[in-house]
């Protein structure tokens, strides 16, 4: 194995693999933008219909074999269960180091300009990893809705088993009007999701300054979410053993921006507004970039329900 192999290892090692902590988000976000930050539409990350779990563990093994857990930091731990469908919880969603292209399509009619506009913002990480966004005619990897529903996107792999008349990210309400920060916040945060990163947020140092019954007032407010989204989605904070062993990055496009009337201590976390330098070092850590790019090819195949029929199951995705 080569040093890269093993400096990849040791990272995904570290990094979060708690991907089935994530709900699906079942209300629908407000329609307008809100202006002031703090109460900004927040994003939940969609999980998979609970029958795919396993199935969804084996893809992204498969795609990636440095996804699958490691078992000998957990073995010692009486309270941690190694049967297969436990070991879903501890399967990371990352792509692999090999370059390549995801493609890129849209459900509802698109003009030209707002498709390459949110293109554009997709690939803002490319500028610093292996991982780029393509548009296509087809049905893409990567199926952008800007319905109802909020902002969402399925945790990175997990996109492979979405059947191909539903979308994989949602970015509600998005048009050539809609201001240029929040482009950068809310595209490049939902894609950061399709790249198999998790929410920022949870990291215990941050979870631990949050006023639970604060936060299921704010969040029923502002977003309609009841108590078990406010949970899984904010107060659940990620398993410290399986993250980077750095300080929690408060400032990352993947955490979100949460007021100080909700923290026990009354400051904010101030969230990420943009990509910063941490998240571009991680993701080319992760994705580094090669010289050749290879472009997969496109599913053949078109609403914001979180379950499907079970016929419609995509139970064996190609594999890049």
């Amino acid at each position: 194995m080569t040093d890269i192999l093993h400096d990849y290892r040791d990272t995904l090692a570290e990094i979060g693999r708690l991907a089935g902590k994530a709900i699906n988000g079942t209300v629908d976000a407000p329609d307008t933008q809100l202006d002031r930050p703090s109460e900004a539409q927040s994003c939940t990350i969609k999980s998979l219909p609970p029958r795919l779990l396993r199935k969804a563990a084996e893809v992204a093994v498969a795609a990636n074999p440095m996804n699958a857990p490691v078992i000998g930091a957990i073995a010692g731990a009486a309270d941690i269960p190694l049967e297969p469908m436990h070991l879903t919880l501890l399967t990371s969603k990352y792509w692999g180091s090999q370059s390549r292209q995801l493609t890129v399509s849209f459900m509802e009619e698109t003009p030209a300009d707002l498709k390459a506009r949110i293109l554009q913002h997709m690939n803002a990480w490319s500028t610093r990893m292996g991982i780029s966004f393509v548009l296509t005619n087809g049905t893409g990897n990567v199926r952008i809705s800007r319905g109802s529903g909020g902002f969402w996107s399925y945790l990175g792999t997990d996109i492979r088993l979405i059947p191909t008349n539903r979308q994989t990210m949602n970015l509600q309400g998005f048009t050539m009007n809609t201001v240029e920060s929040e482009y950068r916040r809310v595209v490049r945060h939902e894609t950061g999701h399709t790249l198999g990163f998790p929410h920022e947020h949870m990291r215990r140092e941050l979870v631990t300054r949050i006023d639970p019954q604060k936060a299921y007032d704010y969040f029923r407010r502002t977003q309609g979410w009841p108590k078990p989204v406010v949970d899984q989605q904010v107060l659940t904070p990620l398993d410290e053993a399986s993250i980077i062993g750095t300080p929690a990055d408060q400032t990352s496009i993947m955490c979100y921006q949460l007021p100080g009337s909700i923290t026990k201590d009354g400051r904010p976390i101030t969230g990420g507004t943009d990509i910063n330098a941490t998240d571009y070092a991680f993701a080319a850590r992760i994705y580094p970039r090669r010289s050749h790019a290879e472009e997969e090819v496109p599913p053949t195949g078109r609403m914001v329900d979180s379950d499907w029929d079970e016929r419609e199951d995509v139970l064996e995705p190609e594999l890049a």
